[in-house]
């Protein structure tokens, strides 16, 4: 990741880049909301960072001035000159009416009971993954575990052969995490695309179980789905599954690996683990997303301008204490818990119960095996930031 100058004032100069920001973004949230709760920059183009609860929501919500055409949070590759975007990613980076069909085809395809049938592959997957690491005692948590889940499950959906798992977690690391480096999201983006492409190609008159096979199948208001909708769509299943979930899992893990408390009290009380699942997704939610200002408009005595980026900070809006009690501390038994992890609006994140399944399995087969653990002594842990923040190395020591 390039570096960039270092921030002066973060109410008008503010980077999602800057380290200190990635590794510990909590204290600037709390600030900005106190001074300035919409922040700005000119950094890679004027763009506006809200940080309380109310307006990200409202902001998620108003799709006439806020437009979902580009949810880049840095912009590296001109996608309207990369061939295999035509459409974007539908349906996240569309607006009505594209986004209405094509979201309506993926919904069952994560739906409570179709989620149900991947738990047992999901379940057994993470076993194994654990137990190639008892003997040794320690593992990275992030890149040996957490990484390796949802690339799996994801690809397993896709109909994408498991020995590629590592290539294509290649690619979602090279797509998402190195926004200053515009060569490497371009392979990255290219790499799926054209591989997903080649797949198209042989399943379109092909019989499959497959998400992909499906949508090529399929019929809206009487006619077939254009192929450059159905690779659009294909992309973003597997960028949007992969990374974000790998990062809420890696987060997860290293927060019991940090809080001896909250671990203990997990593993002597399972039946917390969905109230804990939730809390952990609002404390240390991965994903924020981009919107394109549509026409000149003042939001809150911010003045916004047409092509003006728009940075919904979930996360932050997460940790807002006007809407969360102790907003700043995990409560594993928090019962009210309107958290935003999973967006808000029409593009609230259509894989949301997948989400849950993974963090849920991940958490309940790691310790099972491994109840105690801790950070490795003298190891750093490495963070990536901008649009999914998670741990990338996370060494822990089991016992």
């Amino acid at each position: 990741m390039a570096r960039t100058e270092p921030v002066g004032d973060w109410t008008s100069d503010f980077d999602v880049l800057d380290e200190s920001y990635v590794q510990n973004p909590f204290p600037r949230w709390d600030e900005l909301r106190r001074v300035c709760p919409i922040a700005h920059t000119d950094r890679r183009g004027r763009a506006w960072l809200p940080t309380a609860y109310a307006d990200v929501t409202t902001m998620a919500k108003d799709i006439d001035h806020f437009s979902s055409t580009n949810t880049s949070v840095i912009d590296s590759v001109d996608e309207a000159e990369t061939p295999i975007l035509t459409y974007g990613l539908p349906p996240i980076t569309s607006d009505p009416p594209l986004h209405t069909w094509t979201r309506r085809l993926l919904l069952p395809w994560f739906s409570h009971m179709r989620v149900e049938s991947y738990e047992p592959m999901t379940r057994s997957l993470c076993g194994s993954l654990v137990d190639a690491h008892l003997d040794a005692g320690r593992a990275d948590a992030a890149a040996d575990y957490a990484q390796q889940i949802p690339v799996r499950v994801i690809g397993s959906i896709l109909g994408v052969p498991e020995e590629l798992a590592d290539t294509f977690t290649g690619w979602v690391r090279d797509a998402l995490e190195f926004a200053d480096d515009a060569e490497r999201v371009e392979r990255g983006m290219f790499g799926i695309g054209y591989y997903l492409w080649d797949r198209i190609n042989e399943r379109r008159d092909a019989d499959g179980d497959d998400l992909l096979t499906y949508l090529l199948h399929a019929e809206v208001d009487g006619g077939s789905v254009d192929d450059m909708i159905v690779l659009g769509m294909a992309i973003l299943t597997m960028i949007a599954g992969i990374d974000t979930t790998w990062s809420a899992i890696g987060s997860s893990l290293w927060h019991l690996a940090t809080n001896d408390q909250d671990r203990e009290r997990l593993v002597a009380e399972p039946a917390l683990m969905d109230t804990a699942v939730e809390e952990l997704l609002r404390a240390y939610s991965p994903v924020t997303m981009a919107r394109v200002v549509t026409e000149d408009v003042e939001f809150n005595g911010c003045p916004m301008k047409q092509g003006d980026k728009l940075l919904l900070n979930f996360p932050a809006a997460n940790r807002d204490p006007a809407v969360f009690d102790r907003a700043d501390e995990v409560l594993l038994d928090r019962q009210e818990n309107r958290h935003v992890a999973f967006g808000s609006g029409i593009h609230r994140c259509a894989g949301s119960n997948l989400a849950r399944m993974e963090l849920r399995v991940a958490l309940e087969e790691w310790l099972a095996r491994v109840p105690v653990f801790h950070l490795a002594e003298g190891a750093e842990v490495l963070w990536a930031g901008g649009q999914v923040r998670g741990p990338r190395q996370l060494e822990v020591v089991f016992g």
